[in-house]
């Protein structure tokens, strides 16, 4: 007995140096360090970061009054940026009056599914028509075959349905969720860093990121699959809050007011139906029936969000946190997830499935009455067997789709922007569409879909700071980061030989631009540096961001379709595979 207690205080009064795991010690090397907190609450619920009081005090503030300026920037700030943002958005919207790259398929389909519940085949010249009559065609009935699920075509159509079959109406809605999308960064940054600085200016970079603006501007589905991939995102950043605040809250306080770890609250503490997590499930079930690769997102976030579960409550202080959160959280997790994914997607195709099935509704519907007479599932209603059917036929499509295309990239060309895609290009001669009368010789009018060059070569930069961050600093922001890059990303280099485009790469652009913002913040320093490396760090990140948002205006003009003279079109194809 004597010699147990002996080695108990023995251990009770080691350093904290010697009382951290030998793994804290190995990473030293590497420039891990553990920061060592007496109160769980602080390491559950960090705070805010706070402006320097000398900051106010140069602009002559008071304590009270810097304290509202302190809670207004947290809205005031992120909305400014929006509103920026959405002025540029909206700005000549229905410019070109074209049907331009692929809006020849989903604003027709988008037109079709809320005016019939299901897509149709158009005539061959039907966009012509379209821009001839602003948009007073009729619609066909003859089902088309499609390979897209219709949540991302009925967003489309929407905005078709508020301002007309135009170019104008088919492009608002992916304007307002670009917009809105800058929106949601700034608050999703601020939550992640704890600073609305940071937040903000990575909502910033996204605004003005050539790639998010044109396709904040042009009527494709990834824009739309963008957003309810971020705003999946922020629901769950949101509930890893919250039920870390409900742990904070469970674990009572010692007789001095500090919270300390407890085995038991941690292990036993269950916390509740957790609503962000159910709203997460609604925005990965619209990914998904926007495009089927919001698949890969709903495992990676799933993963994601049980391991936060399992750092929650290692952190207030449980001996088999793994063990507890299988217990206490995996089941409803599951529940909030997967089921509501799939009848999200399932009611989707409402549309469809409530077209008639005597041949005249959507294409496949009647398939099981037909062709798929007889086998081993007739118990199943005909309509769940002809949507199998149908989605089976378009998985074949997706995984043997190889013709070759003009702007095809291969996904190792994304991060340095290889090749983008040119939705829209033409050359109209001297004082016509633009093209200035003393212009020499014909001009260029063109929509590329090119991210912004500087941020996403910095991005480059960025995902490897972020790596390092997560890997030898353990920190839990720098692997979100890397989860959203991950599951946007890597799944594409499964598909070597298939047809993708550089444009994909729009879904993974919110978590680029946050590395982007997390690598500024630590060129800024951390707290407690030195004027002189504040300052320094402080010219660095100015240099960075500015020649970042010169490097956009820079681009406008190729970004928007203005015409200008060819030489100034050469001069900005800085790299022979963006012609």
């Amino acid at each position: 007995m004597t010699s147990t207690a002996s080695s108990t205080d023995t251990r009770q009064g080691q350093g904290v140096e010697e009382q951290r795991p030998s793994w804290q010690l190995r990473l030293r090397r590497f420039g891990y360090t553990s920061r060592a907190r007496s109160d769980v609450r602080d390491r559950l619920v960090p705070a805010y970061a706070q402006p320097s009081p000398h900051l106010w005090a140069m602009f002559g503030l008071s304590k009270p009054a810097a304290a509202r300026v302190v809670r207004w920037s947290a809205w005031v700030g992120p909305l400014l940026i929006t509103l920026m943002a959405g002025l540029m958005r909206f700005w000549n919207l229905g410019s070109p009056k074209r049907v331009i790259f692929d809006e020849t398929y989903y604003a027709k389909d988008a037109w079709a599914l809320i005016h019939r519940g299901y897509e149709v085949n158009w005539a061959k010249n039907a966009d012509a028509l379209i821009l001839r009559s602003n948009g007073d065609v009729p619609i066909p009935s003859e089902a088309a075959y499609v390979v897209h699920p219709p949540v991302g075509k009925y967003v489309i159509g929407l905005g078709e349905w508020l301002f007309g079959f135009t170019p104008f109406g088919w492009r608002f809605m992916t304007a307002l969720l670009g917009t809105l999308s800058v929106l949601m960064l700034c608050r999703i940054g601020r939550r992640l860093f704890r600073s609305t600085f940071l937040g903000c200016l990575a909502g910033a970079l996204m605004a003005v990121d050539g790639l998010h603006f044109v396709m904040s501007r042009t009527a494709l589905l990834d824009q739309v699959l963008m957003f309810f991939v971020l705003a999946a995102f922020g629901c769950l950043v949101i509930d890893r809050d919250r039920t870390r605040q409900r742990l904070a809250a469970a674990l009572p306080p010692d007789e001095d007011g500090v919270v300390r770890p407890d085995a038991h609250i941690a292990e036993t503490t269950r916390l509740g139906l957790r609503p962000w997590r159910w709203a997460a499930g609604l925005m990965l079930g619209l990914a998904f029936g926007t495009k089927w690769n919001g698949l890969y997102i709903l495992v990676a976030f799933c993963l994601l969000t049980v391991l936060w579960d399992v750092g929650s409550r290692r952190v207030a202080g449980a001996r088999y946190p793994y063990k507890a959160v299988l217990k206490r959280d995996t089941g409803l997790a599951f529940v909030a997830t997967v089921p509501v994914v799939l009848v999200t997607y399932l009611a989707s195709w409402a549309g469809w499935i409530l077209s008639p099935s005597d041949g005249s509704g959507g294409y496949f519907r009647n398939w099981a009455a037909t062709e798929g007479k007889g086998g081993n599932w007739t118990f199943l209603p005909d309509w769940v067997r002809s949507l199998w059917h149908y989605e089976h036929q378009v998985y074949e499509f997706h995984v043997g789709l190889t013709s070759a295309h003009t702007y095809q990239s291969n996904p190792w060309s994304w991060i340095v922007t290889g090749r983008p895609v040119s939705y829209f290009y033409e050359s109209p001669a001297p004082g016509k569409d633009g093209c200035p009368v003393d212009a020499g010789e014909k001009c260029a009018r063109e929509v590329l879909a090119l991210g912004t060059p500087l941020l996403w070569w910095a991005a480059g930069f960025a995902i490897l700071y972020v790596l390092w961050r997560w890997f030898f600093r353990r920190d839990w922001r720098a692997g979100a980061i890397a989860c959203g890059v991950a599951a946007g990303y890597l799944p594409w280099f499964m598909y070597q030989e298939r047809t993708i485009f550089f444009f994909y790469a729009v879904v993974f652009l919110p978590f680029l631009c946050l590395a982007v913002a997390m690598m500024i913040g630590a060129l800024l320093g951390p707290p407690g540096s030195s004027e002189r490396r504040r300052v320094a760090g402080a010219a660095a990140a100015g240099v960075l961001v500015l020649l970042i948002a010169w490097n956009f205006i820079y681009f406008w003009p190729i970004y928007t379709g203005q015409a200008i003279p060819i030489d100034s079109w050469r001069s900005r194809m800085w790299l022979d595979t963006w012609v």
